[in-house]
């Protein structure tokens, strides 16, 4: 099972559009993830429309209309693990612990809002992935997506993607 992880597209505000190499990517995708920080709702429709299974939240930058289509807090079960997605989890510092302990009985934790990509595990075995952003990279040196695999219900082939800079 192939997933495509984003976060924080801030569209229209940071970008006009999402960058094609990631819009080639959704229909390869088994199941599509965005943890919030959409700001339009013209992105979820798209989303929504081009992807097979879409698992999404809002972020902190969401208005109202986004948050009544969507979870704060989002689950879903795929492959022999459970997922959560959610946009914000805090300071860096403790990040690991303060998760594992937020969201018993789940094996990944994909989350936003920082722009910065993140792949660590917790003491007891949950991973956190934020793929960062493909429109706003903020102080990092690329826009950045992530996609991986699920085989035989472990995650396989984390790969972090950059996207080329704007002109």
């Amino acid at each position: 099972m192939r997933l495509l992880l984003m976060s924080d597209t801030h569209l229209p505000r940071r970008a006009r559009a999402l960058p094609a190499p990631l819009l080639d990517e959704i229909p390869r995708a088994d199941v599509v993830f965005h943890a919030g920080d959409w700001v339009d709702t013209a992105t979820l429709d798209l989303l929504e429309s081009r992807s097979r299974r879409l698992v999404a939240v809002y972020g902190n930058n969401d208005g109202p209309e986004l948050r009544s289509r969507l979870p704060e807090v989002a689950y879903a079960d795929l492959g022999g693990l459970r997922f959560a997605v959610v946009h914000e989890t805090g300071p860096a510092r403790g990040r690991e612990a303060r998760c594992a302990a937020d969201f018993p009985g789940v094996d990944v934790l994909v989350f936003g809002h920082s722009h910065i990509p993140w792949d660590t595990t917790a003491p007891g075995g949950l991973r956190l992935l934020n793929p960062g952003s493909p429109t706003d990279r903020r102080h990092q040196p690329h826009c950045t997506y992530l996609t991986t695999t699920i085989t035989n219900g472990r995650l396989t082939d984390v790969a972090l993607h950059r996207l080329p800079r704007r002109g």
